[in-house]
Parts: structure tokens; sequence; C-alpha cells
């Protein structure tokens, strides 16, 4: 399933996020849902999804903010910087629900059939189905828009698509996708994800082509105006032709939705508080633990809570850039590693609120555990002679006593840097050559530097230099998609059902690809070979215990320094606005609010 790309200024990844199926229960091979297992919520009949509020009103905006600029309305493209929210205005075939870990329902789709072998997937469309300007949508469209981001999108959709072999429109309403090999389950589903575009507005027109042409989609919302680099508002359509599909009552509740652009996050906080935007997922500790104090917030006027997020947590964490050729010997990588201290760095900066991550899959049953289990031995026994003996050892992070003592992790980095080939000599650490290592952190926000320096001293101890480089947010993507950084500060979030998007992730093919998602550069063949397994489990069981293992040997590449997370979100609002009583477990679900202010109205 493709995940929750971390940036959160990469819009096309907020869009996507979702996986394949067995027919036992269906009395029909056309069916309203696709699940990954074949076990699914919501059956035929459903009138809406649980954790929405079918009676919410219409009406009012809601405004949030974002940080540093856009010169960009396509998120499908490597050029420039996409504004926010534009997933917005597109539908995609299936809908996900968001209390499930990968069911897609019917949204421009009417149902859908599944190959018994997994080797095909063909949907009928909608014939209520419309674009903006009113022209319905047609099976062509959905082979033009794949064959239009497989061609002229972001390299990434080679990858995360590679397993379809061609596509066919059956007749005017019906359109089946063939795969080259069998028993993927879930590449039917993240097929039906693709965003579909209109042919009849894009074929004459550059799709690769970075400009703030507003596009034309089929969605919930649709671009009413923006400052380019400032805002963006977006005007909910009023004859939106699916608005009372089960899959969206109860949701997109607002009127307007404005995303205003500040270049500081501490001056958009000041901003929030004044009441310029209403809504802010905060993500500094020390902000959240000293400045949400005062008036507007003991007297109600602005709400806080800390909802639970049972997502998987991904790997946030200081990133090598593997290409690089000081960073090829893993030696040199544990040891860098070894000099984070997360205990101190907890407790003086972020007042305790964090978990160490331990896992690419943290915070989730798919996250392996110090002790090898016998099922993820299983799936690595195969691989034994390309494995090193700790990949069946616990994986450990040295844990320091919070006190900035870490005198042990130097003298075991030390080591580790020996054995590497360099020497600490005249309090250098210098290669055979006498050049001393060093690197740059590339950093787009202000704030870590806080993070940073009190590494940067402990690396300094074993005769490291380091530097920052710090960058606004369209130059940070710029030089991470063309691999010109040392280090990067970033989160890598995963889904709850993993799958062919691991191939971008950490396949070889995808090591040089421009706006690659494998960040670090790691090409293993161990690696690859797993994550098909992964591609291909037929239960629920064995995608649980292949990730395991898969990610036991991720952990030992040591491509990361790990960091920490918080399995909440941290948010604050003012007091104008409701969310239905149940919520997502998979999302926070904005998108299910509503306006108290509409309620007085009425």
């Amino acid at each position: 399933m493709l995940f929750n790309y971390t940036i959160k200024f990469n819009p096309i990844f907020l869009f996507c996020l979702f996986c394949s199926l067995s027919f036992s229960s269906f009395a029909s091979p056309w069916s309203h849902v696709l699940s990954m297992y074949g076990d699914f919520k919501y059956d035929k009949d459903f009138t809406h999804f649980q954790y929405t509020n079918p009676l919410a009103l219409k009406g009012g905006t809601f405004k949030q903010a974002s940080i540093g600029s856009f010169d960009s309305l396509n998120p499908f493209i490597v050029k420039g910087s996409a504004g926010v929210g534009i997933s917005m205005i597109y539908d995609s075939l299936l809908k996900q629900s968001s209390d499930e870990p990968f069911s897609g329902y019917g949204l421009i789709a009417l149902s859908v059939k599944v190959a018994d072998d997994f080797s095909s997937v063909s949907f009928k469309i909608n014939p209520k189905a419309r674009f903006h300007d009113g022209k319905k949508i047609k099976a062509s469209d959905v082979k033009f828009s794949f064959e239009l981001l497989i061609n002229k999108g972001a390299p990434h959709f080679r990858s995360y698509y590679a397993g379809v072999k061609e596509v066919i429109v059956d007749n005017p309403l019906q359109v089946t996708f063939y795969f080259k090999e069998k028993g993927n389950r879930e590449l039917p589903l993240i097929i039906g994800q693709v965003p579909i575009f209109p042919e009849h507005f894009w074929k004459d027109k550059d799709f690769s082509k970075t400009d703030l042409a507003i596009p034309l989609g089929s969605g919930a919302y649709k671009i009413k105006s923006f400052k380019a680099g400032k805002r963006i508002t977006y005007q909910r359509v009023n004859d939106y032709w699916a608005e009372n599909l089960p899959v969206n009552k109860g949701m997109n509740n607002f009127d307007k939705m404005i995303f205003d652009y500040y270049r500081d996050d501490a001056v958009a906080f000041e901003a929030f508080k004044s009441g310029a935007f209403d809504y802010r997922l905060e993500s500094s500790a020390k902000r959240w633990a000293t400045g949400y104090k005062g008036n507007l917030f003991d007297s109600g006027s602005i709400i806080t809570d800390e909802v639970s997020d049972q997502t998987p947590q991904g790997m946030q964490g200081f990133w090598f850039n593997l290409r690089k050729d000081k960073f090829k010997d893993k030696n040199v990588r544990e040891a860098m590693s070894l000099l984070f201290d997360f205990e101190w760095a907890n407790k003086t900066l972020f007042y305790g609120a964090y978990t160490r991550i331990n896992s690419f899959y943290s915070g989730s049953e798919l996250a392996t555990h110090s002790v090898i289990s016998e099922a993820e031995k299983k799936v690595l026994l195969p691989y034994r002679a390309q494995l090193s003996d700790a990949v069946f050892e616990p994986f450990v992070l040295p844990v320091t006593k919070g006190d900035g003592n870490i005198r042990i992790q130097m003298r075991q980095a030390v080591k580790l840097f020996e054995q590497a080939g360099y020497q600490l000599k005249d309090s250098k650490m210098q290669d055979e050559n006498g050049k001393q290592f060093s690197f740059e952190f590339l950093l787009y926000s202000k704030d870590f530097e806080r993070v940073v320096h009190p590494f940067r001293r402990n690396l300094q101890r074993i005769g490291i230099k380091t530097s920052i480089r710090l960058v606004d947010v369209s130059q940070f993507v710029n030089r991470l998609n063309n691999f010109d950084f040392d280090l990067v500060s970033l989160r890598k979030g995963q889904s709850i059902s993993p799958g062919n998007e691991q191939l971008s992730f950490w396949g070889c093919d995808s090591v040089m690809d421009v706006d690659t998602s494998n960040w670090a550069g790691l090409c293993s063949p161990v690696v690859e070979k797993l994550v098909r397994q992964l591609i291909m489990a037929d239960s629920r069981e064995v995608l649980v215990n292949t990730t395991k293992a898969l990610d036991r040997v991720l952990l030992n590449e040591f491509m990361v320094i790990p960091q920490w997370y918080l399995p909440a979100y941290r948010i604050a609002y003012w007091n104008r606005y409701s969310q239905p009583k149940i919520a997502p477990i998979y999302e926070l679900g904005l998108s299910t609010w509503w306006s108290t202010e509409m309620e007085v109205q009425q």
C-alpha cells in the first residue's frame, strides 16, 4: 500500500494511502468492495462509514496553514513544489475506508471484479460520474490517466505500477487492467487509487510542465482562487456528482477550505493564536509543552487534544546518502548512530514526550521485536549465507543515562571507525590519506537545529567535522530529489498493509531515480527478494511475518539513525467545530468535521 509520504509539502503522497481479496462471500464476481484478504466491514447496502455523521451540516470555512511556498498545481510530477490540498479536486475508482487496514469501496467505479488468480482487475464506471465541467467520466479517461502517470508523472509511479502489463477499454463504461504476474493481491487495490484525469482537458497540454494553470477534476472541491506561493482557496462543488454516495456521506462539509502559507512555523503559531486560521497540527514537543497556555486555552476558545494515532509510525531519523563513498561502509554508519543520545535529547529538549523508534514499521504489529521469532527465522533462512549473524540476534539501540555522558558509546564508535580504515589522530578522525571525516546536515527547519547541535558536539568529540546547511522547503526537495545531500532528517511513513510501494522504498531500480522514495539509496538483493515475498503474501499472517523479517534486515543496514515517535496527533483548533463521536482508526479525519456556527445559523 502506498504510504503517507513524510514530507508534508509533497501532497501526492497525502492523496494516495491504500490493498486485495477473496470472493468466497460474493454471489457474483462483481462487487462493491475490494479488500486485502476478503474480510471487509461494510456490506453492499451500507449508507455511510461509521466514523462519519451523515447529518453533519454543510457550510462555513476551514482555514489551515502550510509552511514554505508553492509554484505548481500539479503534485504528480517531479518539477516544482505543488500546492497543498490539490488531491481534494480528484476522485479515484475506489475510496479507502479509514477504519479497516485496506478496503476500497466504489467511488468512480460502480463495481469491481478481480480474476481468481489475481492476474487482472476490471472496473465498471458509475454512469453518473462527472468531471467538474459536466462531461462524463469514461473508461478511456481511466486508461488515459494511468498511462499519463506512467509516461509523464514522477518516476515513482513507474515502479509503483510496474506490475501492470496493459490496460484495455472493454466498453465506454468498463476497463480492465492485466498484470504481468499472478498472485499480487495488493495491485488491484492500488489501481483503484489512481487519480482520474479528464482526457479532453489534458490531451493538448503538457502534463510534465510546471505551471499554475488550474486543473480540471471531479472531486468534492475545486480550486476557486490562489495567490502564488501564499494562499489556495478551494470551493466545495455544489452539484458534486458523488456527494450522496455512501463513501462520501457526512464528509466534505465545509464550503471553503483555505490554506495560507507561512515561511516560518513559529510565525504560523503566533498567527494561529491571533485567529488567522482555525486548526493546527503541532510537531514541536517544546511548543506543545510550553506554548499552548494562557487565556485563550484556559477559557476554551482554543481546544487542544492528543488524538491516538493507530497507523504505523514508520521510521523517523537521520538518513545517510549511501551513494556517497564516505557512507558506504556499514561500520561508519553504525558508529555514527552510537553518538546520537536520544535519552538526553528526550529529557532535555522534548520534555520526555517521545519513544525511541526501533523499527521501520514502529507502532504496529508489523514491527519486529528484539528476539527473533520462529516465523521470522523461517522467512530469513533461505538467505542465511547472505546475512550477518546480527540479523538473527536482538537489535538493540544504545541506551544512555540521559546525563550527556556517552564515553562507552564513543569508544565503541572509534573502534568501528578503525575497522572501516580510519584513525583518530590529532583530534581528527582521518582516513589513510590523512583526510578528516566530515559531512553536512541538510535541514529545512531552523527549529531542528537545536536537535542537531548536541549530536554535532558528540561527533566532534571523536574527531568528526560537521556543518549545517539550512535551506527553504523547495530547495530541500530539489536537493533531496537530486541526491545532493549527506544526511537529512525525514520521516518515512508506512501503511498498515505494506506492499508494492516497498520496491520504490528499497529497490535497486529506484536508487538513481529522480524523486526517488529510496532516500538512502539502498540496493540489497536480499531486501528485494523479501519485498517481493511480501507483495505476494496470501494471508495477513504471512504479510506480518515477512514484514518483520524485512524490518530486521533493514535495521541491520544502519542506513538511518533512528530518532523518536509519538503515537498521537497533537492538535489545536478554535472552538467552532464539531466532529463525529466515532473517530476513524487510521487517519485524523478532518474531512468529517463540520462548523458549529452553521448549527447556530440554522
